[in-house]
C-alpha cells in the first residue's frame, strides 16, 4: 500500500472514533433529559394526588383539608416504608407536617453529572402545585 492509502486509513478510523464519541454523547444526555423529564411527570401526578388527598374528607381516608398523613400509598405509588418508586426514580415525602404544603423529590435512575441522579422537587400546597426544581 502507498504512503496515501494508509493516511486515508488512518484518517477514516479517526473520523469514525469521533462520531462514535459523538453520539455516546448524545445517547447519555438523552437518556438523562428523558428521566428527568419522567421524574417531573410523575412529580406533577403525585402533587395532583397529594392535592386531591388533602381535599378529601378524613372519613373518606383523606386529610380533611391537611397534608399531614399523607403517605406514599396515598399518593398513588407502590409503598416501600415511606419511599415508593417505579422505573422512572424514587419518591419520597420530604415535609408533610405543617398541614398547609408538602414537598415531594423524585431521585431518578440516570446519573445527572456522573455522580449525581436526576434530583428534582415540587412544592404543593392546597391551591397549587410550585415550579419544578432541578436540584441535579
Amino acid at each position: 500500500m502507498g504512503q496515501q492509502q494508509l493516511l486515508l486509513i488512518i484518517l477514516g478510523v479517526i473520523v469514525v472514533g469521533i462520531a462514535v464519541a459523538v453520539g455516546i454523547t448524545m445517547f447519555t444526555d438523552n437518556a438523562v433529559s428523558a428521566n428527568r423529564d419522567a421524574v417531573t411527570n410523575d412529580l406533577v401526578n403525585l402533587a395532583a394526588r397529594a392535592q386531591q388527598f388533602y381535599r378529601r374528607p378524613t372519613a373518606l381516608g383523606g386529610g380533611g383539608n391537611s397534608f399531614v398523613g399523607l403517605t406514599a400509598d396515598a399518593a398513588g405509588l407502590r409503598k416501600l416504608t415511606n419511599r415508593a418508586q417505579n422505573a422512572n426514580g424514587s419518591y419520597t415525602i420530604t415535609s408533610a407536617g405543617t398541614g398547609t404544603g408538602v414537598v415531594l423529590q423524585g431521585i431518578g435512575t440516570e446519573l445527572a453529572d456522573g455522580a449525581n441522579y436526576v434530583t428534582m422537587e415540587i412544592h404543593v400546597s392546597n391551591t397549587k402545585a410550585d415550579s419544578v426544581v432541578i436540584v441535579h
